[in-house]
């Protein structure tokens, strides 16, 4: 087993509860369109992101795309045209107040953080990641964050984590590991890098994708024991 310098975590649902605050943003601007979100409308949402940041990570669409059209496609689908940017403008307001934690991260973090350098590297956007992390406390424990829309590429492509390295200085891939929940983004690209991975699986999905990751745990808890047995 090997030790590592350096430490990079994903965000969404891998440290903040995404689900919570997805949850909760939609019901706000469902209920502002005068709609009722029934299981069945969240459900056909999610098929529908789900889908455009797939294709965004395979880099066949821009993120604009993604956020300023799933609103769009999803109202027309029930006979209702509205403005997708607009739409998207409000769900973000929303999004932004939702700064649940995964249970265990800040206890992680914080413990971590004084031994192994720490990096964030997520797919999404600045301002409203930048935002959930100040509202946790977890913002000032990394030393650098490292969002998608900053970088102009994104988790699973290679220039995205040039851009990363090319940051961080006396850094090779083999002295990182990378933690997250997405095996097709942060497992992904961490195998096509060089860096070891960890995939955050805590509702034990099974993975028939063909991504393998070094490590896998159910609890943020366990990366600290599994870590802490290579020093």
């Amino acid at each position: 087993m090997k030790s590592y310098k350096a430490l990079f975590f994903d965000i969404d649902d891998t440290l903040l509860d995404f689900g919570a605050a997805e949850s909760a943003a939609l019901q706000l601007l469902f209920e502002e369109e005068q709609m009722t979100l029934t299981p069945q409308l969240k459900e056909h949402y999610k098929k529908i992101n789900q889908e455009l940041w797939r294709s965004f990570e395979e880099g066949r669409i821009s993120r604009d795309e993604v956020v300023n059209t799933r609103f769009a496609a999803l109202f027309k689908e029930y006979g209702k045209e509205v403005d997708g940017v607009l739409l998207e403008n409000k769900y973000r307001s929303y999004l932004e107040q939702g700064h649940q934690l995964i249970s265990g991260a800040l206890e992680l973090i914080t413990e971590l953080k004084d031994h192994y350098d720490l990096y964030i590297v997520t797919n999404g956007d600045s301002a409203t990641q930048d935002k959930r992390l100040r509202a946790t406390g977890l913002y000032p424990l990394f030393k650098q964050i490292f969002v998608s829309e900053e970088t102009g590429y994104q988790k699973p492509m290679k220039e995205f984590f040039d851009y990363v390295f090319a940051r961080i200085p006396n850094l090779s891939p083999e002295q990182g590991l990378i933690i997250g929940d997405s095996l097709s983004a942060d497992i992904k690209g961490g195998n096509l890098y060089g860096l070891d991975t960890c995939w955050f699986n805590p509702e034990r999905k099974a993975n028939n994708t063909g991504i393998t990751p070094t490590y896998e745990i159910q609890k943020l808890s366990e990366l600290n024991t599994l870590i802490s047995a290579m020093v």
